[in-house]
């Protein structure tokens, strides 16, 4: 561990001090707002320093077992703990280094997934629909709340492009990194001859702005356009013109809804993408400016990056940023995405903190 990072580290132990000295004074408990957010500040920041105090631990503990070495009858009982011990000290300084750095300041936001096809014709929609299903089984398995926005199905099952909202605990801090294009290798079910086909995907993850902090958007700037929906939902969706469509005339930007019975709902759901698109296009001019001086290691986010391979004759899948591959596809596919995000989110850290030390 580097010199710089046992120096954060130990001020989050201050931090702790303060901030369990600042939930004890009786004006805080008086503020609501301020208290769920130092509550919020004082939970991760124990976390922190409890992963500290047990890396220290092991770093007394592998000490103590390679002074064991020189005894032969514990010898091996020493060569097993000091692996071990290395094992969980490189595991925890990886969470420290992720854990120690500035968050970003959309991390607690929920998000707006979009998946659009690209090439590959029915094959593309195909895929897309997988891409759907692994996102909602991994927000299954982290207890998060799903709601499809807008779906345009293709003829095969697939998707077009869909839309879905992804509620719950550090959303965006968990998919920021899946923005980009996520490329298919496999034999499509409408491959007669057997054939491996490539076909891609893009992903867009949207972190949801608050009520306070959503674009402003000008009336005079949008066309509102009611339809009937498509789809399932009855004769009453068939019967009145329930869907919208909202375009923002300035950028070309669209966004649709039609999968609420009302109209007035819909119309506050398109709204709603309509904003975070915005905002994210705002947050993609801003990338592209700081990507002239430094690129990211994970990448800038940007919709034409071919970010992930997914190769289902190998079962592999390989994620191109950090030269990541691994064999486990059906696993993945099925919303096993823990070690894949781990890995991209320690990548990440680590460069942030190689940038923080060179800054001093």
């Amino acid at each position: 561990m580097t010199p710089f990072l046992r120096s954060q580290l130990e001020r989050q132990t201050v931090r702790l001090a303060e901030l369990d000295a600042a939930l004890a004074d009786p004006r805080v408990a008086a503020d609501r707002h301020r208290l769920r957010d130092l509550n919020r500040d004082q939970r991760r920041t124990l976390a922190l320093v409890q992963r500290w105090l047990a890396w220290q631990q092991r770093e007394r503990d592998l000490a103590e077992a390679r002074q064991m070495l020189a005894d032969p009858e514990l010898a091996e009982m020493a060569r097993e703990e000091i692996d071990a011990a290395a094992a969980d000290l490189a595991r925890l300084e990886a969470e420290l280094q992720a854990a120690v750095l500035p968050r970003d300041a959309d991390d607690d936001r929920n998000v707006f997934l979009e998946i659009r096809a690209g090439t590959g014709g029915d094959e593309s929609a195909l895929f897309a629909a997988d891409l759907l299903r692994m996102y909602l089984r991994f927000a299954e398995r982290r207890g998060w709340r799903s709601e499809v926005m807008s779906a345009s199905e293709s003829d095969l099952g697939g998707y077009k492009e869909v839309v879905v909202r992804l509620e719950g605990e550090a959303v965006y801090e968990a998919l920021k990194y899946e923005s980009g294009g996520h490329r298919v290798q496999r034999v499509p079910v409408t491959e007669a001859q057997g054939r491996i086909h490539t076909s891609a995907c893009t992903v867009a993850v949207l972190p949801e702005p608050d009520e306070a902090e959503e674009v402003a958007l000008d009336p005079a700037d949008l066309r509102i356009d009611t339809f009937r929906a498509s789809g399932a939902g009855g004769q009453h969706i068939n019967k009145t013109d329930s869907a919208v469509r909202i375009t923002h005339l300035p950028t070309g930007l669209v966004a649709e809804c039609q999968d609420d019975r009302s109209q007035h709902r819909n119309r506050a759901k398109a709204m709603a993408v309509l904003a975070a698109r915005l905002r994210d296009r705002e947050r993609q001019a801003r990338q592209a400016k700081e990507a002239a001086t430094r690129r990211s290691l994970v990448g800038s986010g940007d919709r034409s990056d071919r970010i992930r391979t997914y190769n289902f004759p190998q079962g592999r899948l390989t994620d191109h940023r950090i030269n990541l591959t691994l064999y486990r596809l059906a696993a993945v596919m099925d919303g096993d995405l823990d070690e894949v995000l781990a890995a991209l989110a320690a990548a990440r850290a680590a460069e942030l903190l190689a940038e923080l030390e060179a800054t001093g």
